[in-house]
């Protein structure tokens, strides 16, 4: 089987339980993930199968957006309510009307610590690594972009205080630390409550699969689940000839002079898709010599 599917994750389980139970249920070892979700978080798991995970790199540089719910005066060791907590504070209203405002700061380019209980590697160690040996290290802030952070609801009534919200940002982006960040700028603290990932790359949260219904389906012989590695790309296409075709798969530069295509070329480094009538042949450089624009074979899949 080569392709992608669609994951709906659920909350409890890791990223790497997901491809476990896929691997179990397929007898199937080749399949791996792009952008792993926290285990309390939910929402889509691009997983690969056969030939897509030799793919899955070019998924990962992807943005990517979630719906989060953030609730305040509440500091916790991991920055969502996993963790312990390690601070309570009282919430002020006038710390509350604040939010819309303070949001505002937070979009555009922003720099992010990141958290100790994650997977980023510091001296070679995982911080989360050491986070379960209880040693504290200096993280060198990571620069991200919040593209978009609307605020969508707010439940001020009461305590506990919480705001849901939708984000759009670049990869490498903490929500929790977003959260924590966030909190400490009103000045009563906050922490991560409910993660949702709505969209990554091509991946949306109203085509994702659940594990039971790819379970009913595999069992009732059926693989709609299951997407052509050539479907959830977004590089251009290229549409390759049988002669063309032959000399991709063995790594030869072509030239893409009367090959079919609509591209805006724009000079060295454009990645593209050469597609023959059965699919995805290759991905595919835009290099450009002294006689024109050539292909140079990248990814040969076939």
């Amino acid at each position: 089987m080569d392709g992608f599917i669609n994951i709906l994750k659920p909350p409890g389980m890791t990223s790497h339980d997901v491809v476990a139970w896929l691997r179990k249920l397929f007898n199937y070892q080749k399949i791996g993930h792009a952008g792993t979700l926290d285990p309390g978080a939910a929402g889509v798991l691009p997983v690969a199968l056969g030939k897509g995970t030799r793919l899955l790199e070019y998924l990962l540089n992807d943005d990517k957006s979630y719906r989060f719910e953030i609730v305040f005066g509440i500091q916790t060791t991991t920055q969502d309510l996993d963790g312990e907590i390690v601070t309570r504070r009282s919430v002020t209203k006038d710390q509350l009307k604040q939010l819309p405002a303070i949001l505002e700061e937070f979009e555009g380019e922003i720099l992010q610590v990141p958290p100790m209980v994650s997977a980023v590697r510091v001296r070679g160690k995982r911080l989360y690594d050491l986070a379960r040996q209880g040693v504290r290290v200096e993280r060198p802030p990571r620069r991200v972009v919040i593209s978009k952070l609307d605020l969508l609801e707010t439940r001020f009534r009461d305590p506990p205080f919480t705001a849901l919200l939708d984000v759009e940002c670049s990869k490498g982006t903490y929500i929790r630390t977003l959260c924590h960040d966030i909190g400490n700028r009103m000045g009563c603290g906050a922490s991560l409550s409910f993660l949702l990932r709505t969209k990554t790359a091509s991946f949306g949260l109203d085509r994702a699969w659940t594990l039971e219904d790819i379970q009913a389906n595999w069992e009732a012989g059926q693989r709609d689940f299951l997407c052509a590695p050539g479907e959830v790309l977004s590089f251009p296409v290229v549409l390759v000839g049988r002669e063309v075709e032959k000399d991709i798969r063995q790594g030869k530069q072509v030239p893409l002079a009367g090959i079919s295509h609509q591209l805006s070329l724009t000079g060295d480094g454009q990645l593209v898709q050469a597609v023959d009538e059965k699919g995805l042949v290759a991905i595919a450089e835009i290099q450009y010599r002294k006689e024109g624009y050539y292909l140079q074979p990248r990814k040969v899949l076939r």
